[in-house]
């Protein structure tokens, strides 16, 4: 892993990736983004692997009265999976709380797959070898929920695909996955956008233009 490489931009990282994933191409495979930085580099791997591109969209089930403080997170799919921290009990939460707020941010991922994808319905993952796509890990927050409800799926295996991450995410993430794709490993770690010339935020629109791509043109020459 080459600490030192500094990536053009998240289309040429994800080519980059897919070089690396070239094993993996054997038609079982669903490559799932992350919303909105992991779309593009996702949408080169898929085209490398000829594999259908979906969303993996994560919303955050805060404590009350504490916004910023995550007691659970909603992931969305054919199957929504709903977890809550170990930690917290949830007797000491208010009765239906984490009902409630589950179904709101259910409706919110609604609206955004709504919003990116047309009411497309999601990508069956049974049988299916998720290879799950971010442009870089800085806390891994987000990503340990998601992967703690894939795993609850009915899938042949998961594979993490992400330009840069910080190497103890990148240990942690082994012992929990299949395999761990990663090209960049600074230590110590900073900041993800600094190992990209081009880091610019994604927009909604080009969100929405790689996934048309991914479901019009799923096996390019």
């Amino acid at each position: 892993m080459n600490i030192d490489l500094v990536l053009p931009n998240r289309d040429a990282a994800g080519r980059m990736l897919a070089d690396r994933l070239e094993s993996y191409r054997d038609g079982r495979n669903v490559v799932l983004a992350l919303p909105r930085g992991g779309v593009p580099v996702g949408l080169q791997i898929a085209r490398r692997l000829q594999a259908p591109m979906d969303l993996l969209m994560v919303r955050k089930i805060s404590m009350p009265g504490f916004p910023e403080f995550a007691i659970g997170a909603v992931i969305d799919g054919a199957e929504p999976q709903v977890l809550l921290n170990e930690a917290v009990d949830p007797a000491t939460l208010p009765a239906g709380y984490v009902e409630a707020e589950a179904q709101r941010m259910l409706a919110e991922i609604a609206r955004r797959r709504a919003l990116y994808l047309q009411d497309h319905p999601a990508i069956p993952l049974a049988g299916k070898r998720a290879i799950v796509v971010d442009d870089g890990i800085a806390t891994g927050a987000t990503l340990r929920v998601a992967l703690a409800a894939l795993a609850r799926l009915d899938l042949l295996e998961i594979v993490v695909a992400v330009p840069v991450a910080a190497p103890d995410i990148v240990r942690e993430l082994r012992r929990k996955v299949a395999d761990v794709v990663c090209l960049i490993t600074p230590d110590p770690f900073r900041a993800v956008g600094l190992h990209y010339v081009n880091f610019d935020q994604v927009s909604d629109a080009e969100v929405t233009e790689a996934l048309r791509q991914s479901r019009e043109h799923p096996f390019p020459a």
